[in-house]
């Protein structure tokens, strides 16, 4: 596996249930935020947009602060789940998979796309068309997953899908303008809906959709920080295009 480019400073009910059923489950969640996408298209309210206006040539981009910052960030793991999935569906074991399978990661690859897409027209909005402050395509390199091996695939589904709940945990108490913490709490709601279903296909037994390791004695899942989660990232190898994280906010007070 090739080692991460990425530059990363931050301060601060079971298989018995029918295919269709939770099919539609999953298709339920993403329509909530193709809804909710529509709110938000075109949005310029007044943010706190600061933070570098162009980058230096040469240099990683930096994610910038307030909710621009935020939403940059949810950006990049959006679009870091979006490619995992378009890899998927291109590979030989989703060609081969047990239908109910294939309709699962369908699913979640259509749902990836929708919050990429969501996101980017979102960022656009909030700064005003400013695309210098809107986090670039980002490049990865998934060489390092064997997408013709079932295990391979949810395995690193489930990991993918369990860190985007916990990030987007974590990042509700950093958002300011409620309207996007209104967003965000509806695609962790979508977010979950996936680590449910990869875990429940996946993880033998019929209680690991909650598991005691990402559910804890108050039936909350993990709320995990920014600088945690990028941690995780940069860990995985994936993430190959540069940027930083020097400038999001810390945790709402009051």
């Amino acid at each position: 596996m090739k080692k991460p480019m990425m530059k990363v400073e931050v301060s601060s009910e079971t298989h018995s249930k029918s295919n269709n059923s939770r099919r539609k489950f999953l298709k339920m969640g993403g329509l909530a935020v193709v809804g909710s996408s529509l709110l938000l298209y075109g949005c310029s309210d007044d943010d706190d947009i600061s933070g570098p206006v162009t980058p230096t040539p040469g240099e990683p981009f930096d994610l910038g602060s307030g909710d621009v910052g935020i939403l940059n960030y949810a950006y990049a793991l959006e679009q870091l789940e979006a490619e995992f999935y378009t890899q998927v569906i291109a590979g030989s074991y989703f060609a081969s998979a047990d239908p109910e399978e294939k309709l699962i990661l369908q699913d979640l690859y259509d749902h990836e796309v929708i919050h990429r897409e969501f996101f980017k027209a979102a960022i656009t909005g909030a700064v005003g068309g400013d695309m210098s402050k809107v986090l670039p395509e980002l490049e990865f390199d998934f060489s390092g997953v064997d997408f013709g091996s079932r295990d391979a695939v949810l395995g690193t589904a489930q990991v993918l899908e369990d860190t985007g709940v916990s990030a987007y945990n974590g990042a509700g108490a950093r958002i300011e303008l409620p309207l996007y913490l209104t967003i965000a709490g509806k695609i962790v709601s979508v977010e979950a809906r996936h680590a449910a279903a990869i875990r429940s296909i996946y993880l033998p037994g019929n209680t690991e959709f909650a598991g005691d390791d990402v559910i804890d004695a108050n039936g909350l899942d993990p709320a995990t920080p920014p600088a945690d989660v990028l941690a995780a990232v940069v860990a995985t190898g994936f993430l190959t295009t540069p940027f930083t994280a020097n400038n999001l906010p810390a945790p709402m007070v009051g």
